[in-house]
């Protein structure tokens, strides 16, 4: 599939205003975090709330690096699955844990009712420290997915980086490593986020190239605190274009305005995304639910019934 030629766009936008009347037709799904806190429990709760009615393929609960929230991911995940319509998906990282404790934590999902597992190699306990392997674990990504498929029918989605994996020496191999995944069961992959519609689209054509056929689901991080923003992207090797970082100076003591420019900024992005032919978004809440709601609106979703009475 090509890209999205500039200049049509450019055409596009000029004709027509860049939200008018869209159909309706995409699919997102939601990332949410354990909380720490009974307060930021409550505010996971009201963003779970205010998101349900826009019908989610699924929303996923991070897990904590070398497995630090594994306790509070099954509590929340747990929940969710049960006091919600959503599909629940649970993230179970290869970090600190033999293949016994992981084939344990996936048992414990399928027994709770939870059949879509995001399957990640996982980050190191310690920031900057290099990945190693448990002695009597799985070794990366892709051995996690196929011992996983052994246990249950689990869906399975994947990690992908469309600016390259810190860790991988190149993109040939760093899609070699996608495919690898993919070819030990995974249904999807879901992309770590990116602030370029070019990026993806440059990702998505040697994606294709290489020969691979499954779903590539663009991750959309919609930014509005830029410091936090970089510390993340840093770790993952995601690039934030010098105009984004200026776009937002001056707007610390201005959260208000601060949203509005972040979901300026996403919303666009996401339409661009959506003009080159991508149906399916997933979206890092960081458990804020008004930025992600706003873009949904935008791409012409509506709410199956409204957010008060959902919450209520």
């Amino acid at each position: 599939m090509t890209t999205q030629n500039p200049q049509s766009e450019a055409r596009r936008a000029q004709a027509s205003p860049l939200f008018a009347d869209l159909a309706g037709d995409a699919q997102v799904s939601f990332e949410f975090f354990p909380p720490k806190t009974p307060k930021m429990e409550e505010t996971l709760w009201e963003a779970v709330k205010t998101l349900e009615p826009l019908g989610p393929r699924f929303v996923s609960v991070t897990y904590g690096a070398g497995g630090s929230t594994r306790e509070r991911t099954h509590a929340t995940v747990a929940r969710i699955q049960r006091e919600t319509s959503l599909a629940a998906a649970a993230h179970l990282t290869c970090v600190e844990a033999s293949k016994t404790e992981i084939d344990q934590v996936a048992e414990e999902y399928w027994a709770a009712g939870v059949r879509h597992i995001v399957a990640l190699r996982g980050d190191p306990p310690v920031a900057g420290a290099k990945f190693a392997a448990h002695p009597d674990g799985y070794e990366n990504a892709a051995a996690l997915v196929a011992g996983l498929k052994k246990l249950h029918p689990f869906e399975i989605s994947v990690a992908a980086y469309p600016e390259c994996h810190p860790d991988s020496p190149d993109a040939t191999a760093d899609i070699d490593n996608l495919k690898r995944k993919l070819d030990a069961g995974a249904n999807r992959a879901i992309t770590q986020f990116f602030f370029s519609p070019e990026a993806f689209f440059r990702f998505r054509d040697r994606v294709a190239a290489a020969g691979i056929t499954a779903e590539i689901v663009p991750g959309i991080l919609p930014v509005s605190n830029v410091a936090q923003t970089r510390k993340f992207a840093a770790m993952c090797g995601a690039g934030i274009p010098d105009w984004m970082g200026r776009l937002f100076d001056g707007l610390d003591d201005h959260p208000a305005a601060r949203q509005l420019v972040a979901a300026t900024v996403a919303a666009e992005m996401c339409r661009r995304l959506y003009a080159g032919d991508v149906r399916s978004f997933h979206f890092y809440t960081l458990n804020r639910a008004e930025l992600s709601f706003a873009i949904c609106h935008m791409l012409g979703l509506r709410a199956k019934v409204p957010a008060h009475e959902a919450a209520a």
